[in-house]
């Protein structure tokens, strides 16, 4: 069993590549610096990331690759609530420069088939963030969002916030992962906070941090969510479909 440890960035990835088929070696697993690794393994290797070859591997695989299916790949990646996606991401990218034509369509080919389906995971949880994100008005104005998404997905869902609410200030914190992006007016800035900070426990604002009008409106959310739902034509199955119980912690219409 061969081992590649690495970065855990995309760039780290397609540095793998580069000296994979460099060394004409190709890892088995790939794991992260400082993960626990196999019991019983042939060679590790430690890929130092290198965005001069990064770059090299990214254009050779645009010559073989669609834009569509770059996108694909690049947003698979990102797919880390899916057990192994960068050594699926790897097989793929690997297969595509081997291939004598772009295997993109090739859906007899197990990883094509899942990189198309992790694919609509990562882009359906975008999705779902833009829907589910609630913002919470901190006393200083500035209005805060908690998320925990299945998928590393905020930074594809921060350009539309940018847009839709380009005249507040705001921050979206993505609570699994430990950072977030804060809009300040002008630009996007990504963000940390200490882990140890109650509200990144709850996800809940204290009464001391909120701005005094914000809790009169959530209360207002909260009776008005309630009011238009017809008790005779509730499908609970249907409601947990729509909207996945792991969001309703961060959901003002779901506090009671």
């Amino acid at each position: 069993m061969i081992i590649f440890i690495y970065d855990k960035s995309f760039e780290g990835l397609l540095t793998c590549v580069f000296d994979a088929f460099f060394r004409k070696t190709f890892p088995d697993m790939l794991f992260e610096d400082g993960e626990t690794l196999p019991l019983f393994y042939d060679q590790a290797y430690t890929v130092v990331t290198d965005s001069r070859k990064a770059e090299r591997v990214w254009k050779g695989l645009s010559g073989r690759l669609s834009q569509e299916a770059l996108e694909q790949t690049a947003l698979c990646f990102m797919a880390d609530g899916y057990p192994k996606a960068d050594e699926l991401v790897f097989r793929y990218i690997r297969k595509a420069f081997e291939a004598p034509k772009s295997i993109e369509v090739n859906f007899a080919d197990q990883d094509v088939l899942d990189m198309m389906r992790v694919y609509k995971q990562v882009t359906y949880e975008a999705q779902r963030m833009r829907m589910f994100v609630r913002f919470q008005k901190a006393a200083d104005g500035t209005y805060f969002a908690p998320f925990e998404p299945l998928h590393n997905v905020l930074p594809l869902a921060v350009e539309h916030f940018k847009d839709r609410f380009g005249d507040q200030k705001w921050i979206i914190y993505d609570i699994k992962r430990g950072y977030g992006y804060h809009f300040d007016l002008k630009e996007v800035r990504e963000v940390t906070f200490d882990s140890e900070d109650e509200f990144l426990k709850t996800g809940l604002l204290d009464e001391e941090h909120l701005d005094p009008s914000e809790k009169l409106l959530q209360d207002m959310w909260k009776a008005y969510f309630h009011s238009i739902c017809i008790r005779e034509r509730m499908n609970p199955r249907k409601h947990r479909q729509d909207m996945p119980v792991r969001y309703w912690k961060h959901l003002t219409e779901k506090q009671k």
